[in-house]
């Protein structure tokens, strides 16, 4: 199974103004903190958020919660590449985040997840056997220097959804 449809989703992803139009009506939250992609094919997604005064904390490093959008958006992204158009449509959720910090974050944060073909694998299970599936998803944050600051697994649900 396969769902040809990635590549445009892809496209749409890398078109920066119709990408922030999706964050700004979709997510708003990232729209403001500055996540966007950086990198996006079928197999991994790169997501970046910045130092600046809307993701800052009070200890002088990026607030937990937007190095954490970034890192869901990562696999997130890849998620919806996968599902893009997809005939049955099929339905995510996450079911649960999972979080380490290893180094204060006080630039641009860089996450990736390399899960994309995984992802998809998750999803065809689903479609396939009609009951949900779940796919703990990997992203790494690393700072400008190549160190990795954070690691999170998001787990997403999928489901395909009945036709009526």
């Amino acid at each position: 199974m396969t769902n040809s449809n990635a590549p445009a989703f892809i496209k749409l992803m890398k078109h920066p103004v119709k990408f922030r139009m999706f964050l700004l009506s979709k997510l708003p939250n990232a729209f403001f903190a500055g996540v966007r992609v950086k990198e996006i094919n079928e197999n991994s997604c790169t997501t970046v958020v910045p130092y600046k005064w809307f993701t800052k904390n009070p200890f002088r490093s990026t607030y937990f919660a937007c190095l954490s959008m970034a890192a869901e958006m990562s696999t997130g992204a890849l998620c919806l590449a996968h599902l893009y158009k997809r005939s049955p449509a099929v339905s995510m959720l996450v079911v649960k985040v999972e979080g380490e910090y290893f180094k204060k974050a006080i630039g641009v944060s860089t996450f990736i997840c390399e899960d994309g073909m995984q992802i998809k694998n998750t999803i065809d299970e689903a479609v396939i056997s009609g009951e949900p599936k779940m796919f703990r998803a990997r992203s790494v944050g690393k700072n400008k220097n190549g160190e990795i600051i954070a690691e999170f697994f998001i787990t997403w649900s999928f489901k395909a959804k009945n036709k009526i």
